[in-house]
């Protein structure tokens, strides 16, 4: 598998989204690639051979030399099919004139993250959405609740002061999975004025990746969006499932409550459901098992998403 993200000027971008499915599917590389005119993000899987060949494709665009990629490995192919998809936003923040290529805050090392986060006053902020810091976060980090990364903005405003507060503003540290959403946090940060903004290099994988879990100030797992859902410590496959009616992480114990049925619902969203939603979940979930057995994919089975 491999994760990536470059933020850098997008030309051309429907030839190079032909040409990227067409690479794609000739070696049997699946998942998702986002193009948009400020870069590309995405995760893909494949064997290595078809993974060198889309990356070295990418790289060798314009401004997309240094592309940051992050390997790691999958019992089976995590991802149903392939898509290259035309974005306004590789990431959505829905915030016009912020920049990451002109401007991000601190990059901080796996290595060195422990003791920025540890310093007295430092103010460590969660960038991800709500149901992915509940299946894990670093101690101390504040959870903004927010439902998506659109959210942020308005959150961070109304927040500030209380966050802040009215004397020199402390160093705030923020992290996010693989490090694109804090490319854009921490530039609109800097856009509100707040200089001393810091973020960890390469995210949560990166240093799930690097530190040593005796070491480590990670608390649970981390929430990928792919069909591995959750990893742990040395990108170890966690413990978590996937809803499919929701999309959301379900913990072993959430697993155990009646509201959980496989491919159908889960305690986070059986009550926001109708009965003739959940037999149309329970179609899917069957027909997907079906095409499982025969060896093909069925045609509605989810894909993935990059964040």
């Amino acid at each position: 598998m491999a994760a990536l993200y470059k933020f850098a000027r997008l030309d051309a971008r429907d030839t190079v989204r032909r040409e990227l499915a067409e690479l794609c599917c000739r070696h049997g590389v699946k998942g998702t690639l986002l193009l948009a005119a400020e870069g590309i993000n995405g995760t893909i899987a494949g064997t290595r051979i078809g993974l060198e060949v889309v990356v070295a494709f990418i790289r060798s665009l314009p401004g997309f030399a240094d592309t940051d990629v992050k390997y790691s490995t999958a019992e089976a192919m995590p991802f149903h099919r392939m898509k290259v998809r035309l974005k306004q936003e590789m990431v959505t923040m829905g915030q016009p004139g912020i920049d990451p290529m002109t401007g991000t805050g601190h990059y901080v090392s796996p290595e060195d993250w422990n003791a920025l986060i540890s310093e007295p006053g430092t103010i460590v902020i969660d960038t991800r959405n709500d149901y992915e810091v509940e299946v894990g976060t670093f101690a101390g980090a504040i959870n903004p609740g927010t439902a998506t990364f659109r959210d942020f903005p308005d959150w961070f405003r109304v927040q500030r002061d209380r966050l802040l507060g009215t004397g020199r503003p402390p160093k705030v540290a923020m992290f996010c999975t693989g490090g694109i959403r804090c490319e854009k946090s921490t530039a609109f940060l800097k856009a509100e004025g707040i200089e001393e903004v810091y973020h960890l290099k390469g995210g949560i994988l990166k240093y799930l990746e690097t530190v040593a879990a005796d070491e480590s100030l990670w608390k649970g797992e981390c929430f990928v969006f792919d069909q591995r859902v959750a990893v742990g410590h040395g990108l170890e496959p966690g413990t978590h499932a996937l809803c499919h009616a929701c999309r959301r992480p379900v913990s072993p114990e959430a697993r155990t409550s009646p509201l959980y049925m496989e491919g159908v619902s889960c305690p986070a969203c059986h009550a926001a459901r109708t009965d003739a939603q959940r037999a149309g979940y329970a179609e899917r979930d069957r027909q997907e098992r079906l095409a499982r057995e025969r060896g093909t994919a069925h045609i509605g089975a989810p894909g993935s998403s990059g964040g």
